[in-house]
């Protein structure tokens, strides 16, 4: 393996943190790493180890708040999670065969957006999903 992918600019981890060597991120390169809720191992990205710090990815959709649902004729909701993560909000309107369009892509600042769709009334059924960028 070698460590020469000199624009990386972001590492995002689905499960445990795996046993990096600290060539990983060499030649000056210092990628933000993202993590997922539940996982473990991530202690290991510290200022002490040389490697970046791991940030939680954690964006979720608030159905529960006032935000959820439609408002002066736009639907909408809240979207909250860590600060200054990157996250990439897509809709679909089949989910057998879904084709997924990209609506929104943002950094949570003060760890939420607020996301209005004002075409909500021109789809039958409509789904949306949060990936990473």
């Amino acid at each position: 393996m070698t460590g020469s992918c000199t624009n990386l600019t972001g590492a995002y981890f689905r499960g445990n943190a795996p046993s990096l060597g600290s060539y990983v991120f060499a030649n000056g390169n210092n990628p933000q790493v993202y993590c997922v809720p539940g996982t473990t191992g991530w202690n290991i990205f510290d200022q002490n180890s040389g490697l970046p710090s791991a940030i939680l990815w954690n964006p979720q959709a608030q159905t529960s708040d006032g935000s959820f649902g439609v408002q002066a004729n736009q639907f909408g909701f809240n979207i909250t999670g860590t600060t200054n993560i990157p996250i990439v909000l897509e809709t679909s309107t089949d989910l057998a065969s879904p084709v997924w369009t990209p609506l929104l892509s943002c950094t949570l600042t003060n760890c939420s957006v607020y996301f209005s769709n004002p075409e909500w009334a021109n789809y039958h059924n409509r789904f949306y999903r949060l990936r990473s960028p």
